[in-house]
C-alpha cells in the first residue's frame, strides 16, 4: 500500500513512454489524438494536453503544427555518432519539445496566476463592502 498513486495525466504519459520503449510506436509514428485518448482513458482535455506536455518535456515527442503530435527521434549521443545524419535533427527536436513544453507549462502557471489574483481581489472587495 506505499504505492504513489499516479494522476491522469501521469498514468496517460507513462502508457504512451510505455509504448515507445516496447517499439508499439516508433520515430516518426503519430501519437494518437486528443479525443483517441479522452475516450481511451476516459480524461479529460486537460488531462490529455498535461500529458502531452510530459511528453514532448522529456524529449518523446514533438508537435508539428497542423499536423499533430509525433514520436521523437531518440536524442543520438554524439560521442558514438557524430557523423549521424540524424544527429542535429534528433538534438534540435529534442530540445524544441522541451522548449514547447516549458512554454505550455508558463502559460498554464500564467493562468492559474491571473485567476488567483482574480480571487483575492474578489475577497478583498467583498471584505471591504462588509466594512472589515
Amino acid at each position: 500500500m506505499g504505492g504513489t498513486v499516479l494522476l491522469t495525466f501521469e498514468v496517460i504519459a507513462e502508457a504512451l513512454r510505455e509504448r515507445i520503449r516496447s517499439g508499439g510506436l516508433i520515430p516518426g509514428d503519430a501519437l494518437p489524438t486528443q479525443a483517441v485518448l479522452m475516450a481511451e482513458f476516459g480524461a479529460s482535455s486537460l488531462s490529455v494536453q498535461k500529458a502531452m506536455a510530459l511528453l514532448k518535456r522529456d524529449g518523446y515527442a514533438v508537435s508539428r503544427p497542423g499536423k499533430g503530435a509525433f514520436v521523437a527521434q531518440p536524442n543520438v549521443d554524439l560521442e558514438e555518432d557524430p557523423g549521424s545524419p540524424d544527429v542535429g535533427n534528433a538534438l534540435v527536436g529534442g530540445t524544441a519539445a522541451r522548449v514547447e513544453a516549458l512554454e505550455l507549462a508558463l502559460a498554464e502557471t500564467l493562468d492559474q496566476l491571473t485567476a488567483l489574483r482574480a480571487r483575492v481581489e474578489a475577497l478583498e472587495a467583498d471584505g471591504v463592502e462588509r466594512g472589515c
